[in-house]
């Protein structure tokens, strides 16, 4: 596949590494090559590079494996997901999955991604889910100081800002990519 045709969410291997193109550029100027400037993200080690290669050169596709499977328990180092139609289980280690961890409640649908029988990590639903642990009470007309939000704590220990009316024990919706309230359950 030549450089060129990699688009952002691809995942490729170059040099015996496997990436994912966050952003392409393609850079055309007179009498010279196309150059192909790549924002990508090093799947193994979570490392963002930028690398450029010529219109030429070639790298190779990666078609990765995903499941779909649910999250399961915690063990102190890792977190186990079972497949709801097989039962089979596979274990995560916690370091892998420490942007995934504020939104982990039991018995979540998960995607889990594998390379070549290796996990890499899970893909979150867009939206999750969360139950309202600690929250102060919405003062009514107290707009100005707290311009219409407040601070709450999720089941999962996840802080955010939520709006006045939602109280504690209230199940609300948080986006996952951003980490934002995004409505009620």
């Amino acid at each position: 596949m030549n450089v060129t045709e990699i688009r952002p969410g691809n995942y490729f291997i170059d040099e015996n590494v496997l990436y994912r193109c966050i952003d392409i550029l393609l850079n055309k100027t007179a009498m010279r090559k196309m150059v192909a400037k790549l924002k990508v993200l090093n799947v193994r080690t979570g490392a963002i590079t930028e690398i450029s290669r010529n219109s030429g050169y070639d790298v190779t596709p990666a078609s990765l494996d995903k499941r779909n499977m649910q999250y399961s328990y915690e063990m102190d180092p890792v977190i186990v997901f079972m497949d709801p139609k097989t039962y089979d289980q596979v274990e995560i280690a916690k370091s892998q999955l420490t942007n995934e961890l504020p939104y982990l409640v039991p018995e979540l649908e998960v995607m889990v991604i594998s390379f070549e029988g290796e996990v890499l990590g899970i893909q979150l639903p867009a939206k999750v889910a969360l139950t309202v642990t600690e929250c102060e009470p919405g003062v009514r007309g107290d707009t100005i100081t707290n311009s219409g939000s407040k601070e709450a704590t999720l089941e999962t220990g996840l802080k955010l800002r939520i709006p006045l009316f939602i109280n504690q024990g209230d199940k609300i919706t948080v986006d996952t990519t951003t980490g934002k309230y995004d409505g009620r359950a």
